[in-house]
């Protein structure tokens, strides 16, 4: 065989490898159109973004469940989400 034919073959099997293994990592990711922003759900510094003024976004919640931080869930899924005080809301809500 041919050394080119051979380079050729070897690299067209690790493309198909690398290609199932990017389809393997990431097996339940989910588009943005169906996910929702769901505020009060999330633990301290693990909120998605939004954490009030003078924050910088993502991972500044400073409290859990911070009212006024979002974290992104399956869209249609957020008020079902059960936290020590309450459920969780599409809208910003007025708690610390």
């Amino acid at each position: 065989m041919d050394k080119s034919v051979k380079t050729a073959s070897t690299l067209a099997v690790a493309g198909a490898f690398a290609a199932a293994l990017t389809m393997v990592a990431t097996p339940g990711a989910v588009s943005a159109a169906d996910q929702e922003k769901c505020y009060g759900i999330a633990k301290k510094g693990e909120n998605d973004c939004k954490a009030g003024p003078g924050t910088s976004c993502a991972g500044t919640s400073t409290v859990d469940y911070q009212g006024n931080a979002w974290k992104l869930v399956a869209k249609g899924t957020c008020t079902t989400v059960k936290t020590p005080h309450g459920p969780g809301s599409l809208t910003e809500l007025k708690r610390p």
